[in-house]
């Protein structure tokens, strides 16, 4: 393999499927987006993008979670490609102030719902982990079915009446319906985006296929000691490693209705450009939060992205079609997902089968 990494940065580069195992059961819609068949259900049910970091489970392989990407090398994991060149690849104003993406980007299909969670804001996240990131994610539902006859849900924010003693209670009691019932139930339906920040609780109902962009860590504060399907969740992924004391402290106690709590949380995509060949959305940005960004773009011809002195992802979520970066031309797919390096000025997608294209960008340092 040549030593040259760098040179890699100037090409748009293809990761390898990055299946990563959890808690909980589902994926049969991530094979159906990768085209796999048979669509199967199972224990790997997210799918992990642009990846520099490892999945947090116990007893799982020491590199589960990390991007593997084609290269005319040969596959090279891409934490490897970025520390050769950490400018290069992700440019001056991320490099300094990071040295590292910033970002993780998941598909997550749920077949069962997700255990009751928290994730870290950053001044929690500095405190107790150390860690510069918190998990402030955002939520883009892509697809859904219904499990069993259920709609698809999601569970986030406190309900007014609650406090810290009663979700307390009910977690001492592991009164699981008890803690669903303080929290707020929203139907979703493709289209829908959601911001949750470090701090507020959540869960994932069944049958969401989704695009979880968030901070680049894997810290998750569960309150259910029993997944929905039965599985035993030890204490390292009950709590972290920092005690359930500690792990109550994660959340914020703040109480929404549920008017308070869609105007909170709930994000309307505005078109920020738009011609009879594209159109392109703006889903999450700076006025929701400085740690990642999202936009849509739906192709049916030719659309020129410049670059901005930063890296950015391309997933391909449907249709076909090439890319021409620096005088080359390569194909796009369904169920591709693209690194695209600071080194490149510019890339121009031109559609064979009119695309979605999802664009996911790192924070603004």
């Amino acid at each position: 393999m040549s030593t040259n990494l760098e040179k890699h940065a100037h090409f748009p580069l293809k990761q390898l499927s990055n299946r990563v195992w959890r808690t909980y059961e589902g994926g049969a819609l991530i094979d159906n987006w990768k085209k796999i068949t048979p669509e199967v259900d199972g224990s790997m049910p997210e799918q992990w993008i642009m990846s520099t970091i490892t999945a947090r489970g116990n007893g799982r392989p020491a590199n589960e979670g990390l991007s593997l990407m084609e290269t005319t090398d040969g596959i090279i994991p891409l934490k490897e490609l970025i520390d050769s060149n950490l400018e290069l690849y992700l440019g001056k104003k991320l490099a300094k102030k990071y040295g590292t993406t910033g970002v993780l980007i998941k598909m997550l299909d749920s077949m069962e719902r997700l255990t009751v969670q928290v994730h870290p804001d950053k001044e929690y996240a500095r405190t107790v982990f150390n860690s510069e990131f918190g998990k402030t994610e955002s939520w883009y539902v892509l697809n859904t079915r219904e499990i069993n006859g259920e709609k698809p849900v999601v569970y986030m924010g406190f309900k007014k009446h609650v406090t810290k003693d009663i979700w307390k209670t009910h977690f001492d009691n592991q009164d699981i319906q008890g803690m669903l019932d303080c929290l707020h139930k929203i139907e979703v339906k493709p289209g829908d985006a959601f911001m949750i920040y470090g701090g507020v609780p959540h869960a994932i109902g069944a049958g969401c296929f989704l695009m979880e962009v968030q901070e680049p860590t894997d810290y998750t504060m569960r309150v259910e000691k029993t997944t929905p399907a039965g599985l035993k969740i030890g204490p390292e992924l009950i709590h972290q490693g920092v005690g359930e004391e500690k792990m109550l402290e994660c959340f914020h106690y703040d109480t929404f209705t549920m008017e308070e709590a869609l105007g909170e949380w709930k994000i309307a995509p505005e078109v920020i450009d738009s011609s009879d060949e594209f159109t392109l959305k703006t889903l999450f940005n700076e006025k929701h939060t400085n740690c990642f960004g999202l936009n849509e773009l739906l192709l049916d011809g030719t659309h020129t992205i410049k670059g901005n002195s930063c890296f950015y992802v391309a997933v391909i979520y449907s249709g076909n079609g090439t890319i021409t970066c620096n005088g080359e031309e390569y194909d796009y797919k369904q169920g591709d997902e693209i690194f695209i390096s600071a080194a490149i000025s510019e890339i121009t997608f031109n559609s064979k089968i009119a695309s979605k294209i999802l664009l996911c960008y790192p924070p603004t340092a």
